[in-house]
């Protein structure tokens, strides 16, 4: 599995969710359910997960989507 969107922003994470659905990738988020512990504050981000063959295609479909600042790009950081 590797990590594509890192974000607090649950709407994000449910527009991307449908728009790799979409394409027939499977999606998996992670931390969804640390507002248990945080208190619903909203202060740890949840990642979205895709599988390592799926990256590149996940990354583009989002880049076309214009959602392309969202994506984390390990090789850059």
């Amino acid at each position: 599995m590797r990590e594509l969107i890192l974000t607090n922003d649950l709407v994000l994470i449910s527009y991307v969710e449908a728009l790799l659905a979409d394409q027939g990738i499977e999606a998996v988020v992670f931390d969804r359910n640390i507002s248990l512990m945080e208190g619903s504050i909203g202060a740890f981000p949840r990642r979205l997960v895709v599988d390592e063959e799926s990256w590149n295609r996940a990354s583009r479909i989002l880049k076309d989507a214009g959602l392309g600042e969202w994506v984390v790009d390990h090789e850059r950081t």
